[in-house]
């Protein structure tokens, strides 16, 4: 009789072949998919840096900078709002050719995503013994599919560059307390003023050296591009700062802070700044005493998060590309989720409410607000919830992060069976 044909061995959950089918299967449908969800920012065409080169040569031409404008048919018109320090970054690049400088953009920008994603997700890798690269390779797909990055890379903006600061120096330098703790957010403020809400956090957290160090760097730098381009300086710490109209309608929906949900709700009115400030003491005095919290458990990443979700909050302009800070709320969740102990009900409930969190805001972060569907400018009125959600979802998500974001030591570690 003919032998009868044998089957092959069933691929089982401990088997090292079916892990690495599994791990590429998934890899490969992610490279598949991110694509698809990349592709509606290419729009935007690097439109932020070329504004930026653009105001550049009118600078370069012996104009004064704070005078450059670009007509623009949602906003009306657009100018250079940085301030002088970033000028002077970015005035080089303006020798270069566009494409070169769109180039070196994307490339900084693309290795500030993955530098960064090993800093926030190699410690939950190692701490419950998880694949270091397949975690790292899938983690760092998901957040090139995230609306901020798509925004960054798209609209050529420096966010990456602010972002590799603040972490090199809240992940390490401050915790470790070395010297040159605080320069990072120094400089990051220097550059762009949002960061400045981190200096606020080390003195929230009584990192006074740190603190000192940061207000003390961000001021040296300014008093430098003060020293190159005297006027300049002087018109924008005096003037430009102030004039918040210049930045565009705040009504946007790409504004997703607390201010725009207002100039949202009055529109076409601007809301009264009483309202906004009283509620902008409350989340920063409720966000940065969370954070402050957090970071005296040991939980730095959870503190950072806050900190960073409050700058956006708090912020009278904050563009979606700003909220970077959604990406390790994200982590801190799936942390959080895998450090629950399994072996009881309320750590079993726990655990999936984490990852539902988590789930829910990584997919309201890759959707996004304004990539897949830009709402424009607010109507005059609208009665309509689910549009008025959509419109502020990021303000609305960063709200209740703010309240349920849990904060956990780090150096708590996985060595319990039910943990791994």
């Amino acid at each position: 009789m003919p032998a009868e044909p044998v089957a092959p061995p069933a691929v089982t959950e401990d088997d090292p072949g079916g892990r690495t089918v599994r791990r590429l299967v998934t890899v490969v449908a992610l490279a598949a998919v991110l694509p698809a969800l990349y592709l509606p920012g290419l729009v935007h065409d690097f439109f932020d840096l070329k504004i930026y080169m653009r105001a550049m040569d009118w600078w370069a031409a012996g104009h004064p900078l704070y005078d450059y404008v670009q007509p623009d048919r949602v906003q009306g018109a657009l100018y250079f709002t940085y301030p002088p320090l970033s000028a002077l970054l970015l005035r080089p690049f303006a020798l270069l050719p566009l494409g070169a400088t769109v180039a070196i953009f994307t490339i900084l920008t693309g290795i500030g995503v993955m530098v960064t994603t090993r800093w926030l997700v190699l410690p939950v890798v190692e701490r419950h013994h998880l694949p270091r690269l397949f975690s790292l390779t899938v983690a760092v797909l998901l957040i090139f599919a995230v609306e901020s990055t798509r925004e960054t890379i798209t609209f050529g903006q420096i966010n990456m560059l602010l972002v590799v600061l603040i972490l090199a120096d809240l992940l390490f330098a401050v915790p470790q307390g070395r010297r040159w703790a605080g320069v990072g957010v120094g400089l990051a403020t220097a550059l762009k003023l949002f960061p400045g809400i981190f200096i606020l956090y080390l003195l929230a957290t009584r990192r006074w050296r740190a603190a000192a160090v940061a207000a003390a760097t961000a001021t040296v730098a300014t008093l430098l591009a003060a020293a190159v381009a005297p006027a300049d300086s002087w018109r924008f710490w005096t003037h430009e700062l102030w004039a918040t109209d210049r930045v565009g309608r705040t009504d946007y929906t790409g504004n997703q802070s607390l201010f725009g949900l207002l100039s949202r709700i009055t529109a076409p009115e601007k809301p009264s700044q009483i309202p906004w400030l009283l509620l902008v003491v409350v989340v920063a005095g409720y966000g940065l005493w969370r954070a402050a919290r957090a970071a005296r458990a040991g939980d730095a990443l959870a503190g950072l998060t806050l900190t960073g979700l409050v700058g956006g909050l708090v912020s009278p302009i904050t563009w979606t590309h700003h909220l970077y800070w959604f990406i390790p709320a994200v982590v801190v969740l799936v942390g959080a989720a895998l450090d629950m102990d399994r072996g009881t009900a309320e750590g079993v409930r726990q655990r999936r409410w984490l990852l539902t969190l988590a789930i829910g805001t990584a997919f309201v972060i890759i959707y996004g607000v304004v990539s897949f569907q830009d709402w424009g400018v607010a109507p005059a009125r609208t009665d309509n919830l689910g549009e008025f959600v959509a419109r502020n979802a990021y303000v609305l998500l960063s709200l209740l992060l703010l309240v349920v974001l849990p904060a956990r030591p780090t150096r708590r570690s996985a060595a319990s069976p039910a943990a791994r």
